[in-house]
């Protein structure tokens, strides 16, 4: 039997405006497994980034249940569900969010620090020979290309082994030699560590290497397919 990480039931978010009430997610209920990768597509203002920052517990639905790793994130407090996402769930953004004054290789070590932990300055050395980076480790983020950072950014999101990564257009600032790569790096990580990946992307060609889409339209479930 698969094991589920993530499970949302009936999420609304509704934004007010002066104006209006905007409805950004209208019932949407889903369900990811253990190690399964699963891209959210749709077009601009479909709600995908909105549905992401949901189910990480970035921010809170309207209405409607979350539960992530066994934790329903509605009855734990903004603490908590800090604390979850450090030990257990890994980023990886468009803008890469690097701590300028930091090096490469410090900031592949900031998720140790974040949680308590020792720094495994070895695991990070490996981590970014593993994304091509070597000999750019004590480089800061305005000496490295966007696609360095964002590998950087990916190195990072290893550090700790996170049970879940969320990528949100991991790949919307890069050329497209860069972008491959990026992929190719986020998929094998993926597999040698068991994570699941739930990626929002405008990408078909990247959708379709996941397990599985789910598209939203108007904030709306409106389809799904297996690869």
């Amino acid at each position: 039997m698969s094991l589920s990480v993530i499970k949302a039931n009936s999420l609304n978010h509704i934004v007010s405006t002066k104006q209006e009430q905007l409805t950004i997610l209208d019932d949407v209920s889903l369900t990811i497994n253990k190690g399964e990768s699963v891209a959210i597509i749709g077009s601009s203002g479909a709600g995908k980034s909105t549905l992401m920052s949901l189910l990480a517990g970035l921010d809170t639905p309207t209405s409607g249940s979350i539960e992530l790793l066994g934790k329903t994130l509605e009855d734990l407090d903004e603490e908590q569900r800090a604390a979850l996402r450090s030990h257990s769930v890994g980023f990886v953004f468009q803008s890469f969010l690097l701590i300028p004054s930091m090096t490469a290789l410090e900031n592949v070590t900031l998720p140790c620090l974040l949680k308590g932990m020792d720094v495994d300055e070895q695991r990070a050395r490996t981590l970014l020979e593993q994304v091509g980076l070597a000999n750019r480790t004590h480089h800061t983020p305005n000496e490295l290309s966007g696609g360095e950072q964002q590998r950087v950014a990916l190195a990072r999101a290893f550090m700790v082994e996170p049970e879940v990564l969320f990528a949100d257009e991991p790949t919307g600032n890069l050329d497209q030699v860069t972008a491959e790569r990026v992929v190719e790096l986020l998929f094998e990580l993926n597999s040698k560590h068991g994570t699941t990946l739930v990626m929002v992307t405008h990408d078909p060609s990247l959708a379709a290497r996941c397990d599985r889409t789910i598209q939203l339209a108007a904030g709306k479930v409106v389809g799904e397919s297996h690869a």
